[in-house]
């Protein structure tokens, strides 16, 4: 069995702004790192402070990386949401249940952090299994 690391890139999601992929395939597993609700295509952050607007922007994103390599919502394994206000959370919660809501849904965790960069209110990373 390989080792072999590959790096998961695509348009449809926001460039990395670090050192660091959009995703890493090792095998059959996929590491996402976390999303923010960044335009892809201007690099602008969507919403405004719009919570909604925000989770919905920044699961696209999600998405976009895991379809890039050959994944969906049902390979999701395990999601950590962020949250600059954890009074968001239902809110958040019922936007990220239109996601996940085919098959098994992912283990989670959820905390509430003291910042994110560009002053987002959301970051979502996930681990996906696609085999």
């Amino acid at each position: 069995m390989s080792n072999a690391m590959q790096a998961i890139t695509t348009n449809l999601a926001p460039s990395p702004v670090g050192p660091y992929n959009q995703a890493v395939l090792v095998n059959e597993w996929l590491y996402c790192s976390g999303q923010i609700a960044l335009d892809s295509s201007n690099g602008e952050m969507i919403g405004e402070g719009n919570i909604e607007q925000e989770t919905r922007q920044v699961l696209k994103n999600l998405l976009a990386v895991l379809s890039e390599a050959g994944a969906n919502s049902r390979n999701v394994v395990k999601t950590t949401i962020y949250l600059v206000d954890l009074n968001d959370f239902n809110q958040v919660n019922k936007i990220y249940s239109e996601f996940f809501s085919d098959g098994v849904s992912p283990a989670r965790a959820c905390v509430e952090v003291s910042g994110l960069p560009k002053k987002a209110k959301v970051e979502i990373d996930c681990v996906a299994f696609l085999g």
